[in-house]
């Protein structure tokens, strides 16, 4: 599934290509915890899905880790 987030680092719209249902997403967003309910995805597209960042934009914040 396409989805597209705000990163409020790099303050751009991005696009990931997430194997995600929506079923999946209703479970999180109805209080579910991410990594239960989309354990099939990587946790840089869980972290996508709960803030908008993008590896670059962790990379960019913190080089040295």
């Amino acid at each position: 599934m396409l989805v597209s987030k705000f990163s409020p680092h790099s303050m751009k719209d991005n696009v990931r290509d997430i194997p995600v249902t929506q079923e999946q997403l209703d479970a999180w967003q109805g209080g579910e915890l991410i990594q239960n309910a989309m354990p099939n995805i990587s946790p840089d597209d869980r972290e996508f899905l709960m803030t908008g960042l993008t590896p670059d934009d962790w990379n960019e914040m913190f080089p040295d880790i």
